[in-house]
């Protein structure tokens, strides 16, 4: 599997604009093409944008990631739009020219967590709930495989938002031109990035134009999911099987893979990372229960990450990998955690399982 674009945007693109200008989704469209001609013949599985959501919201609003920009309620969604427009253009030069004789697949890598009411007997908490899953989920998933438009629930809200700030002129989520390539049907299978979930209630606005306040949606952790490494990742395997059957009922049944999936170590090294096994032997047990008990057609599992890695705001500090890297050592020399050896076991006794069924 080969990403094409992963939050690596070149400073020349970005002068010009970056994913905020339109054009840039033609520009992708050249660049798709190349790769698809000169690496195609090898490559069955690619991944055009991974994460939009991420790049959009971390990079457009709270300006934590490349390009640094700091421009809520609008700069995202644009971001977002043009992410879509790229990807969907690259999809159809694919589909024309290279599947033909590559036979591969193309799709887009979606983030989300899973979230769930803080109070389920609470009719606004649920409510919050689905709009997160549709603010995060569904503003790319929605598009590809649903009606080739944003969900209704989102574009609502980001409207009534607009009218109670007083935001006028046109929506502050763009709409796709008819006279564009269509953006429904241009993934080949559900590209899931997961990681944690959370618990949401209703949040009653900030007052203030920002996507927070357009979802009207408070993230809280439930105290018994144990944390690790960093204090945004909580441990919740479970939340992974629910997304997975959420993605099969709301999706109409699309072959899926995970990925990225992964638990983070910070700190003094610990190869014997007996937190992170334990996380690798539930997180997959999941996995194979929503294969074999609520029928998902997941194909694919990819570790986040094969090796510690530079992970992005948090730089070597967050360690992801299955084999440790010594920044220290001019020939980074690699040694396998006990969660690489743990992953390894696991993958081949769920393999084993599945070739006797």
């Amino acid at each position: 599997m080969v990403t094409l674009y992963h939050f690596d945007l070149p400073q020349a693109l970005q002068d010009q604009g970056g994913w905020k200008s339109a054009g840039i989704a033609s520009l992708f469209d050249s660049y798709a093409k190349f790769c698809f001609q000169t690496f195609g013949d090898r490559v069955k599985l690619w991944i055009t944008v991974n994460e939009p959501h991420v790049c959009a919201k971390l990079g457009h609003e709270d300006g934590i990631h490349a390009p640094g920009l700091k421009e809520p309620g609008v700069a995202a969604y644009l971001v977002g739009h043009n992410m879509l427009r790229a990807h969907a253009m690259a999809w159809h030069s694919y589909d024309a020219f290279y599947r033909p004789t590559q036979r591969g697949a193309v799709s887009l890598a979606i983030n989300s967590d899973w979230f769930e009411p803080l109070r389920p007997g609470r009719k606004e908490d649920i409510a919050a709930a689905e709009r997160d899953l549709a603010f995060t989920l569904g503003w790319f998933a929605w598009p590809l495989f649903v009606t080739g438009d944003y969900p209704e629930i989102m574009r609502s809200a980001i409207d009534s938002q607009s009218e109670m700030l007083g935001y006028g002129g046109a929506s502050r989520l763009p709409r796709f031109l008819k006279d564009e390539p269509a953006i429904l049907g241009t993934a080949d299978f559900f590209a899931l990035n997961y990681y944690t979930s959370r618990k949401v209630k209703a949040a009653g606005g900030t007052g203030q134009m920002c996507l927070k306040n357009d979802r009207d949606a408070e993230e809280v952790l439930d105290p018994s999911w144990s944390i690790c490494g960093v204090s945004w990742l909580a441990v919740v395997p479970h939340g992974l099987r629910k997304l997975l059957k959420y993605i099969k009922d709301t999706f109409n049944h699309p072959a899926v893979y995970i990925t990225e999936n992964g638990f983070s170590q910070v700190g003094p090294v610990q190869i014997e990372d007996v937190q992170r096994c334990g996380f690798y032997r539930d997180v997959i047990s999941e996995v194979a229960k929503a294969i074999g008990e609520d029928g998902v057609d997941v194909r694919g599992y990819f570790a986040w990450s094969l090796l510690d890695n530079f992970e992005w705001a948090d730089g070597f500090s967050v360690r992801f990998g299955l084999f440790h890297i010594d920044f220290s050592d001019a020939k980074l020399s690699r040694t396998i955690y006990h969660s690489g050896q743990e992953y390894a076991k696991m993958i081949r006794k769920y393999k084993k399982a599945i070739e006797v069924q």
